[in-house]
């Protein structure tokens, strides 16, 4: 478990101020009430504010008074996933999205708060740069920093865009009060997004995997996953050439590979293997965040959302949860018998042991992020709320089946029948033809619970004929493309005075 990037946030926390969606979440004190000008003229304090930036990654699981975690806000609107809970009034708004019908004022509004606070902090560190006077600061240092933060702003951007669309979007943070920007539609924000992140990537400042004592920083594999990710879900077929260009330089790369073990992949021993291009990271060791201090460094409460309620301790190695999110007994039989990443995925928590059967339950947990005992035993704070589990974002069995489908899709020349099989022969599975419907199934099965399938239904077409009505009454409502965007939140209406419009959803 690295522990280098929590260390530095919690010298930093004190530096750099953590608020909510008022006005004052655009103000940044220093620990002595320094003026900014006068704070942010060191090297090492403009590397404080680089580790500000990524802080809010950590927050969706809770923050702001909501649970987020944002695979799982992806993937309870998709087909692997119910909610759970005690009923269908447990966190209702999650609820209200897996049946589409999200209100202004029942929507992920903590979510939209965490990264319109992360696109503040990156516009803060690339102002600190250009505006003052930084003694120390080499030219080499100012890259490096600008180009990870320019990434970073663009992952923000990518959470609200895919969530909301029509969102406002700015590089620059705001000089004062009333802190209003301009609404842009969502192919507009793809063109800003797309055209930074294309910036960045030209700079050449990331490495292509970063050291060990740097794991966590962006990279530029990350970049060019993130690129991939965000040009196939606009299906911006002009740019699919480069994007599976960028996919051929990872594979490419010696550091990068799959792990030969697939339940491996989730567990503290797998993380950062060869497999992992980014995670998010948590930490158990000597954490300190708290119910009331959610937004210090520290663990995750993910386990704790999506584990059995009342699971007794230990028995078949997992710990007690709430009861959330239990998986659809349909995602256990997608999978053929022989297939690895089955029992990786789908815990058969009802043959295990007894427990608390709460809504929608169907026995089957999603073991990937499950609540594993002892993840947790070096906190020092809240146990539910620190587990060690970081969460993958990009795994290099994405970059396979991202070049595989771009080939697939006309983008140029290239294995797309092995990269699929590597995939595929890691499973225990025979090879199949890498036709793009098939691909797509692949990347079912390999990624359900890290927040990939409702975005692949979306832009592959499929979302308005499998994401339909269930045999149980769970999900009554149909998806539609007036669905694909949450409505604003209403606060975010209210405060914008007028110039915000919402999506009709």
């Amino acid at each position: 478990m690295n522990t280098k990037l929590y260390i530095k946030a919690a010298l930093c926390a004190a530096a750099i101020s953590f608020t909510g969606c008022s006005d004052s979440f655009l103000d940044v004190d220093s620990p002595t009430q320094q003026p900014i000008e006068e704070y942010f003229t060191t090297d090492a304090h403009i590397q404080e504010a680089v580790v500000a930036a990524y802080q809010p990654l950590w927050w969706p699981d809770w923050a702001m008074n909501e649970y987020n975690p944002v695979n799982i806000m992806s993937d309870i609107m998709a087909d692997d996933l119910w909610v759970g809970g005690s009923d269908k009034n447990d966190n209702a708004n999650w609820h209200r999205m897996m049946n589409f019908e999200a209100a202004p004022n029942a929507v992920i509004a903590g979510l939209w708060t965490d990264a319109y606070s992360g696109v503040k902090r990156c516009n803060d560190v690339i102002a600190y740069m250009n505006d003052l006077d930084v003694a120390d600061l080499t030219e080499e240092n100012a890259k490096y920093y600008e180009a990870q933060v320019r990434v970073l702003r663009v992952f923000y951007y990518n959470w609200l865009w895919k969530f909301w669309g029509n969102v406002v979007y700015f590089e620059k943070n705001f000089d004062g009060a009333p802190y209003l920007g301009t609404q842009y539609t969502a192919d507009e924000i793809y063109e800003f997004m797309i055209a930074d992140l294309e910036g960045v990537i030209a700079m050449n400042n990331l490495p292509m995997k970063e050291s060990d004592e740097n794991l966590g920083r962006v990279t530029k594999a990350m970049a060019y996953m993130l690129y991939a990710e965000i040009v196939m879900y606009q299906n911006d077929e002009s740019r699919f050439g480069t994007a599976l260009n960028y996919m051929k330089e990872i594979i490419n790369e010696p550091g990068y590979g799959l792990n030969p073990d697939y339940a491996n992949i989730f567990t503290a021993s797998g993380e950062w293997t060869s497999e992992s291009i980014y995670e998010i990271g948590y930490t158990d060791d000597n954490a300190v965040r708290s119910w009331s201090n959610p937004l210090y460094p520290g663990g995750t409460v993910l386990p704790t959302l999506i584990s059995p309620s009342n699971w007794p301790s230990g028995v078949d190695g997992h710990d007690d949860g709430w009861g959330f999110c239990p998986m659809r007994l349909e995602t256990y039989q997608r999978y053929a018998a022989g297939d690895t990443r089955r029992d990786a995925t789908c815990w058969n928590a009802a043959a295990a042991g007894e427990y608390n059967q709460r809504y929608q339950d169907t026995g089957f947990f999603l073991e990937k992020y499950a609540a594993h005992t002892g993840d947790n035993a070096r906190q020092k704070a809240d146990a539910q709320l620190n587990w060690n589990n970081n969460l993958r974002i990009y795994r290099y069995s994405e970059t396979l089946l991202n070049a595989a489908e771009l080939i697939a899709r006309g983008a140029g020349s290239g294995d797309a029948q092995g990269y699929m099989d590597q995939v595929r022969s890691r499973a225990g599975l025979p090879s199949i033809p890498a036709t793009v419907d098939n691909i797509l199934e692949e990347r079912h099965l390999e990624f359900v619970g890290e927040g990939k399938r409702y975005w692949d239904l979306i832009r592959s077409g499929k979302a308005a004929s499998v994401l339909v009505p269930d045999e149980y009454g769970y999900r009554t409502n149909t998806w539609s493309a007036n669905k694909k965007h949450l409505p604003i939140p209403q606060s975010e209406i209210d405060k914008a005075r007028g110039t915000l419009t919402q999506n009709p959803y």
